[in-house]
């Protein structure tokens, strides 16, 4: 059965709080709402904030940015109703609260917020807007209401987008996932495992676990290098081959034409030694033809002569014969001087012979 329009008017204070700010703003129920232009519109944005990280930020920024003058007021839940309702935190009360006021985007952090919003809190702080994502969040009575209900239905809520892939739990899911990680990580610089809530069983089969990851580490390290080392010699086994071939065609080539040199050289060399030979031979047939005429020339004067000293010595022998006794003494010395003016012959006529 459908409710009769309302009318909900919210008295206004200035942005301290004190006194009529003389706005009112007003719905029919409808979601409109007269906009507020003599003064900032004053915003509030609520949320446990554990572990602060950019996609609250960026939702706050967007708190901040629905109005051209706004004045935002972030809320930040306790940790005795966080715990009841959604759960442990990482982050206690007092390091969330910090967190928001080291924001940007936050005028104001009021600690100890509601879990869910009504019209007294809105009246307490001059709320005029509440924003948030438009995801529904169950309220205490565990009937499954949304805690933005109420500022839906007036009117006064206003939707901000969360960010894709970041959130708090998703942070959490990312330690839980490498849990034994971030231990050994903490116990390496310094944590005891009764800090960390590891038993001494734990604690050393994560030593032994992480040392064998190292060993494993290494050994892949290894196996990549020796890989790039078999790419870098395959890849230069190919110049080697080609310069090898290279290298052997210029090696063939210089061989060849050496071996030719030293084959024309060897060849010269015979000729040149033949020709020597050859040359010594004519020589030396020269030389035999020459001493053939001489022994000619010699014979014939010799001959000659022997005529001539066989004359001479026919009449000397013929006045010794008769100077000589007849038993014959004194024929030894006359042979002795026929071979002496013999050899004096022979030498003269070798002497004429060198001479020409």
């Amino acid at each position: 059965m459908a409710q009769p329009q309302q009318e909900v008017v919210v008295e206004k204070k200035d942005i301290n709080g004190n006194g009529n700010g003389g706005v009112s703003s007003s719905s029919n129920g409808t979601g409109e709402s007269n906009p507020i232009t003599d003064r900032p519109v004053r915003v509030y944005a609520d949320g446990i904030y554990d572990l602060f990280h950019f996609g609250h930020a960026r939702s706050l920024e967007q708190a901040k940015k629905s109005f051209p003058n706004t004045y935002l007021l972030v809320g930040c839940c306790s940790d005795e109703i966080t715990h009841r309702y959604k759960g442990k935190t990482v982050m206690n009360e007092a390091e969330r609260y910090e967190s928001l006021r080291h924001c940007k985007w936050v005028d104001e952090v009021i600690p100890d917020a509601p879990w869910v919003i009504n019209q007294e809190f809105l009246d307490k702080h001059n709320i005029d807007y509440v924003a948030h994502d438009s995801l529904p969040y169950a309220d205490a009575s565990g009937a499954g209401k949304d805690v933005y209900e109420f500022v839906k239905k007036v009117g006064r809520f206003k939707e901000t987008k969360r960010t894709d892939g970041i959130s708090t739990s998703d942070i959490i899911m990312r330690i839980v996932k490498d849990y034994n990680q971030y231990v050994m990580r903490n116990l390496d610089r310094g944590y005891s495992r009764k800090e960390l809530g590891v038993s001494y069983v734990k604690e050393k089969r994560l030593r032994v676990n992480m040392r064998l990851k190292k060993l494993q580490e290494k050994v892949k390290e290894q196996q990549e290098k020796v890989g790039e080392k078999i790419q870098t010699v395959a890849m230069h086994r190919n110049e080697w081959v080609e310069n090898a071939d290279r290298w052997v065609a210029g090696f063939l080539e210089m061989f060849e034409e050496g071996c030719h040199k030293m084959g024309t050289a060897i060849r010269d060399r015979i000729q040149e030694r033949l020709r020597g030979q050859q040359s010594r031979e004519l020589l030396q047939n020269g030389k035999e033809d020459d001493e053939d005429d001489e022994e000619y020339y010699d014979d014939y004067y010799y001959d000659y002569d022997e005529e001539f000293y066989d004359d001479d010595e026919y009449y000397d022998e013929k006045d010794e014969e008769e100077k000589s006794p007849k038993d014959g003494e004194g024929k030894k010395p006359k042979d002795e001087k026929e071979k002496q003016q013999k050899d004096e012959k022979e030498k003269d006529h070798k002497d004429e012979k060198i001479k020409k």
